[in-house]
């Protein structure tokens, strides 16, 4: 078990966040380990084309309006729950 470096929880299994999107030129660029519901929650709020533009950071992240609230809530959580993360009602329709 690890930290998660966008939400500052511990004792959570993370997974690798790539900063700029691997298919927008990131695969040797920067990672942040990434609990599983924030990296979900990101890739289910915006599209690669959006994070490569505008949230290509660990502090860009923490002050998008959106995941903010969500990390807010997130912290209180057990590191043990499992949350379902539904894509926003915009990333559905844009595929």
């Amino acid at each position: 078990m690890a930290f998660c470096e966008l939400c500052g929880r511990n004792g959570v299994e993370t997974t690798v966040h790539h900063l700029l999107p691997k298919e927008k030129g990131g695969t040797f660029g920067e990672t942040a380990d990434l609990c599983i519901p924030c990296h979900k929650q990101i890739h289910a709020l915006y599209s690669n084309d959006e994070i490569a533009v505008r949230l290509t950071t660990l502090q860009e992240l923490r002050n998008d309006a959106k995941l903010s609230s969500f990390i807010k809530w997130l912290r209180k959580q057990p590191p043990t729950k499992i949350m379902k993360i539904k894509k926003s009602n915009e990333r559905k329709r844009t595929r």
